[in-house]
């Protein structure tokens, strides 16, 4: 549905993104994550046509948004960050603007239009005004307007900010609902929702993409790549022995006292410990002998949070000086391989140049041949 090939935005000297590749397939929801100041938004707005990159290729639906760009707008439903909407129209109103916007045909617009309403879960606000509407009512009402006419891609850029726990899991369940009908590429700083709503996700850092993969991949190889990983211990621990125990066992890099219940005298522990050895194995043992009854041990999952931050945080500042380097031999290496390409294309021209004048040669003896032959 999307492909994004090679792009490169520049701002003066500055590079917003540079040089990026992805692609987003027919029914994906797909997470784009990253940084504030990352390229996110630079990248979202050059996919809707908002503005127009300085280098690369930009492809909705196989159609090259530079190319044909009203052909491209028409497929794609775009929410902005901000919820912004019209204060002094009703719901109704406002999505059937929107539907107006989108060039929805008029014979169409009511149906589409109480479609969207349905869809959105608006039909018992549709007649009030969207300026007195909660936040997250405010929000079903920019998604209404952003799936009016069906377009084929949505994106929507910060779909949950600002929003309470039950009207973010409400506008998630929405979003989930839109992949039967529609591709979802979809912008948020909120990593839980992401991992839960989304097929694959990509992430950019400093104008570059560092990673494409599913969320679960992701968590699984910040797993592997952690040397330390922490289980959760609660302990039956009438003589305060555990702790003692802890500090002689090896692969235990350090514990954290999480919980102590009085009535049944269990405690709760985070524990480190070195990934090198099955240090379960060993707490198990120990703790048997010394009479310590280990009431629950299990391993805290890595999340998706864990996997971003292990992306971006050792990632080395290049500077300008460095960036304008790095984009000087990427424009050599793109030229000599222009020129290596005419060239190959003048060699073939000339053989095929060659081969059409032997062959008219050939033709021309042969003709003569069978005259002479004639003739005799």
């Amino acid at each position: 549905m999307i492909e994004v090939k090679n792009v490169t935005k520049k701002y003066g000297k500055f590079y917003a993104v540079r040089n990026i590749s992805f692609e987003v397939k027919d029914g994906e929801i797909v997470g784009f994550l990253g940084r504030n100041g990352a390229g996110k938004t630079t990248t979202m707005n050059m996919i809707t046509g908002f503005i127009e990159p300085t280098g690369g290729d930009i492809l909705v639906g196989g159609i090259d948004i530079d190319a044909n760009p009203t052909k491209v707008k028409a497929q794609i439903g775009y929410m902005p960050e901000g919820t912004p909407l019209y204060n002094d129209l009703t719901v109704k109103e406002f999505i059937t603007y929107m539907a107006e916007l989108r060039k929805v045909p008029k014979k169409e617009r009511k149906e589409a239009v109480e479609k969207a309403i349905k869809d959105t879960g608006l039909d018992l606000v549709k007649n009030n005004l969207t300026r007195n509407l909660s936040r997250g009512y405010r929000q079903r009402v920019s998604l209404a307007g952003t799936i009016v006419g069906s377009p084929k891609l949505l994106i929507l850029d910060e779909p949950t900010v600002g929003l309470d726990p039950k009207q973010v899991v409400e506008i998630r369940e929405l979003i989930r609902s839109f992949a039967k009908d529609h591709t979802v590429f979809i912008s948020s700083h909120i990593l839980s929702e992401i991992s839960q709503i989304c097929d694959k996700v990509i992430i950019i850092d400093k104008g570059e993409i560092v990673a494409i993969d599913t969320p679960a991949n992701l968590e699984k190889q910040t797993k592997m790549k952690d040397p330390e990983k922490v289980l959760s211990i609660t302990v039956d621990d009438m003589n305060n022995k555990f702790e003692a125990l802890l500090k002689n066992i090896e692969s235990v890099k350090s514990f954290e006292l999480i919980e102590c219940e009085k009535e049944s005298e269990s405690k709760k522990y985070n524990v480190t410990v070195d990934t090198k050895t099955d240090a379960r194995k060993e707490i198990f043992s120990t703790c048997a002998k010394e009479e310590v009854l280990i009431l629950e041990m299990k391993e805290e999952e890595k999340s998706l949070e864990d996997a971003f931050i292990d992306l971006i945080q050792d990632r080395k500042e290049q500077s300008q000086k460095e960036i304008e380097k790095i984009e000087h031999k990427r424009e050599i290496d793109e030229l000599r391989e222009e020129l290596e390409e005419k060239k190959v294309e003048k060699e073939n021209r000339k053989q095929a140049i060659k081969e059409e004048k032997a062959r008219k040669k050939a033709q021309k003896e042969a003709k003569k041949g069978n005259k002479e032959g004639g003739n005799e």
